[in-house]
């Protein structure tokens, strides 16, 4: 979380009981019943900043538990095969979920996969695991690739993420907490 983060605090009358907050581009909404006193509101605030940060703390491990997890499941799915030379998350990959270059055993994940479960970030670093052996998608790619048991659900999963932004839905991203 940035050290001064945006916060814009939304008061309904219909709602009663439940807090919610969610990431908005480089702000936080916390939407609070407007029943709630100023001390509430900014004990509530407080505590939904914490526990949004404590959510995404959880979901974007560190670099270096992305390398010990590539080299688990490489092991695992792959018979220990390749193991990469780097793995880490990176911030400029806005079309692609990952990518690697096999010449130097490097692979590089989207930041946008650091929220999503654990399986999903899995299927993405095996499909660059298997990328550092075969370059293309032929019939030998997705043979190894396969090994990994949720390919597919994890393959649609990101097909819905990046669906997403054209539907007109809620948003899934919402923290909701119950007063006291």
């Amino acid at each position: 979380m940035p050290p001064n983060p945006r916060v814009e605090v939304r008061r309904s009358p219909r709602r009663r009981r439940t807090v919610s907050a969610y990431r908005d581009g480089d702000k936080t909404v916390v939407l609070v019943p407007a029943s709630f006193s100023r001390a509430e509101e900014k004990r509530w605030v407080d505590r939904m900043l914490e526990r949004l940060q404590a959510r995404e703390e959880r979901r974007r491990p560190s670099d270096d538990a992305l390398q010990a997890r590539a080299v688990e499941l490489s092991e695992r799915y792959l018979g220990g095969i390749v193991e990469p030379a780097s793995v880490k998350w990176v911030d400029n990959q806005n079309t692609r979920w990952g990518s690697c270059t096999p010449e130097d055993g490097s692979i590089r994940l989207s930041r946008r996969l650091s929220g999503m479960p654990g399986w999903v970030v899995d299927y993405v670093l095996i499909h660059e695991l298997v990328h550092l052996i075969v370059p293309g998608h032929g019939r030998e790619f997705w043979e190894l690739a396969n090994r990994y048991p949720r390919t597919e659900r994890a393959r649609g999963y990101l097909e819905g993420v990046s669906a997403a932004p054209r539907l007109s839905a809620g948003d899934p991203d919402t923290l909701e907490a119950e007063e006291e």
